[in-house]
């Protein structure tokens, strides 16, 4: 039997993990898995622990206000290494690009354990957009050694890298299976969700959403005066903002935005209360590289407040926009979203190009193959 752990620490990589999780423990006769959260983000990472009922075996609970990518990198390092010291494994599987996933990664090495990375391959090219996550992710790259990259494209970011190719694998991303187990369980048990009680529904929905570093200080500035703009011109849409808990951004939109009638900034929404509000949605306004994935699926036009993102396949598509955090630009996009029903036909064609819902078969097939285990006698 194969022990492997599953690293993680904030909602975003909950939520594309914890069905890998729960696929990995239906065949726990030849893997035993083992989750390990940081709670690099607590109440948010809970939230979709309990959504996906699963209880971490270790919870190194090291959130703490304000803390620095120093404080946790050191956190996560060296609480993982008393807790691999005495439970020996024989994989870690860690997910994208967090200050998590790089030193949990960069642990397993220490301790010659091998490595997974999830969603594999991503880049700008640009080491300090977005910043760290940009060389959490390269750096991962450079311990691991199976490498699941979500697309054709970022498997041939790997190549480019000089990453063998018999150890990367084109899975599609994890967070669509998560989307469409989430959406399913809604729709068959016709929820509602008292934390969207204020909203009305009869207006067309702008749904924003902002957390990244890069954007702290002019950036968010700009962004909600944009919001604010938009807000006044289209007194028939609601603009609903659920605001991260960070200072950097919950004290300036607050300050900002506060107050304005077609405006409703709401606590951070559970992830199942989330999918539901994306999916009602007429737009979405956001800097989050989830949401990027997940929008195409549900026919949402994003507008990304970034000024370079690591998934130009929906940038191909069409269904995202790339539009930065200049004030103008914001609200002459979404305007156009608003205006233009052509313009919003375009980008609300459901075609995704970040995967089909069996990323996590494909992750444990390959899983399998690397411990040299039949595919048929796990599956």
């Amino acid at each position: 039997m194969k022990k492997v752990m599953i690293v993680f620490g904030t909602r975003p990589e909950a939520i594309k993990l914890c069905p890998l999780v729960i696929a990995l423990k239906r065949i726990n006769e030849n893997f035993k898995v083992i989750t390990c959260v940081t709670a690099q983000h607590r109440e948010m990472l809970d939230q979709v622990l309990g959504l996906f009922h699963i209880s971490p075996e270790f919870d190194l609970n090291l959130m703490k206000s304000n803390q620095t990518l120093f404080q946790i990198t050191v956190s996560v390092l060296t609480q993982l290494h008393e807790i691999l010291s005495r439970e020996p494994i024989d994989m870690m599987i860690v997910q994208g690009d967090t200050t998590t996933t790089f030193a949990a990664a960069l642990c397993a090495y220490y301790h010659k354990i091998s490595i997974g990375h999830v969603e594999a391959g991503l880049r700008t090219w640009n080491k300090y957009s977005p910043y760290p996550e940009e060389m959490n992710r390269k750096l991962t790259t450079g311990l691991a050694d199976l490498h699941f990259a979500p697309t054709k494209n970022n498997s041939e970011n790997l190549l480019a890298e000089g990453v063998p190719e018999e150890r990367i694998i084109v899975t599609g991303n994890t967070v669509i299976d998560a989307l469409l187990w989430v959406r399913e369980k809604i729709r068959n048990e016709r929820k509602e969700f008292q934390e969207l009680n204020g909203i009305d529904f009869t207006k067309r929905i702008v749904l924003v959403t902002g957390h990244r570093r890069e954007s702290f200080g002019q950036g968010i500035v700009n962004i909600c005066n944009a919001l604010k703009d938009i807000a006044f011109r289209n007194q028939d849409i609601e603009i609903v903002y659920p605001v991260h808990l960070n200072p950097n951004v919950w004290e300036p939109v607050n300050s900002i935005l506060s107050g304005i009638g077609n405006i409703k900034l709401i606590e951070p929404l559970d992830y199942e209360p989330f999918v539901l509000l994306m999916d009602k949605s007429y737009l979405i306004i956001s800097d989050s590289g989830g949401i990027q994935e997940e929008a195409p699926s549900l026919g949402k036009p994003v507008l990304v407040t970034r000024d370079k993102t690591e998934r130009p396949e929906a940038l191909a598509t069409g269904a995202v926009k790339l539009i930065g955090t200049s004030r103008e630009r914001i609200v002459t996009q979404a305007q156009q979203l608003l205006d233009d029903p052509e313009t919003y036909k375009r980008m609300s064609i459901i075609q995704n190009p970040y995967g089909d819902g069996y990323a996590c078969e494909r992750i444990i097939g390959a899983i399998s193959n690397y411990f040299s285990l039949h595919n048929e006698s796990l599956l």
